[in-house]
């Protein structure tokens, strides 16, 4: 008996799209069905009951609107903290040579493996009430208290934000000058320009993709951010992940902390969605 005949007219199997089952099945498990409690937790109460209305007030709340603004405003500040020192750090790298660069921007490097709260840590013996500088012009000037607190602000939080984070901004930025023709560069230089005006129109031109990719991706990773927050305790700095969890853990109000739950993940998958692109742009 043929093929044709041992097998029904016009059906075709593609065995081999059945490789596809078993990655889209552990994302479900693992992703969208928990997502899906949680949205289904932020319209229904603890009675199983929809409560649209409760949903609302969450989010008309002063504390979820001062929490999104604080949000908003460190992560803002901390991305353009993180642009800033990692461009200053991987042009000095890049284009100042000095003995040992390779090993300092695989120093910095390791901060990516670090967990976030050893930066607060390291702080709070340097910059706490009982730290070291406090110390130091406690006992030089013979002061009753310690002069210097802006480390329980968001200040802190913002500063300890940017020294985690600038290593995200640095790798790309040293990969991308790396490929930055130095025949240019030299070539304006004999002719005369200023070394400003030569990364100006040479060397930031070429970085500006690896600056958005590392820049986006700073700013979704700062977004989220609960450790460095919960450990420095900054009075009055409640951003959307530490109200998430004072509504769940202290208050015991899941379907408020599902509703701001909720946004949060569109406001980061919003974020990703922007690195993706820029990573994009970088790639080609």
């Amino acid at each position: 008996m043929s093929d044709a005949a041992a097998s029904p007219r016009g059906v075709k199997v593609d065995l081999g799209a059945l490789w596809v089952a078993p990655p889209l099945i552990a994302l479900a498990v693992l992703f969208l069905y928990p997502l899906a409690l949680i949205a289904h937790a932020a319209v229904y109460d603890a009675t199983d009951v929809v409560n649209l209305p409760a949903a609302w007030a969450t989010l008309g709340s002063r504390a979820f609107v001062n929490a999104l603004f604080n949000t908003a405003e460190i992560a803002l500040a901390a991305t353009a903290g993180s642009l800033a020192l990692g461009l200053t750090l991987a042009l000095i790298i890049a284009f100042v040579p000095f003995p040992g660069a390779t090993f300092v921007a695989r120093l910095i490097d390791t901060f990516i493996a670090l967990p976030t709260f050893l930066a607060t840590l390291a702080f709070t013996f340097l910059y706490g009430s009982a730290g070291v500088l406090n110390g130091a012009l406690v006992q030089a000037f013979h002061l009753s208290d310690a002069p210097v607190h802006f480390l329980y602000s968001a200040w802190g939080v913002i500063l300890a934000e940017v020294t985690v984070y600038s290593p995200f901004v640095l790798r790309p930025l040293l990969a991308a000058f790396s490929q930055v023709d130095r025949g240019q560069i030299e070539a304006a230089s004999l002719l005369g320009a200023r070394p400003w005006r030569i990364v100006r129109q040479i060397i930031l031109p070429a970085a500006l993709p690896a600056a958005i990719a590392g820049g986006s991706l700073c700013l979704l990773l700062t977004v989220n951010e609960f450790g460095i927050v919960l450990f420095i305790g900054a009075k009055g700095v409640i951003t959307l992940p530490l109200l998430i969890y004072d509504k769940a853990i202290q208050e015991s109000d899941y379907q408020a902390a599902c509703v701001i739950a909720m946004v949060n993940v569109a406001l980061s998958l919003g974020l990703f969605g922007l690195y993706r692109v820029a990573a994009r742009r970088l790639g080609a």
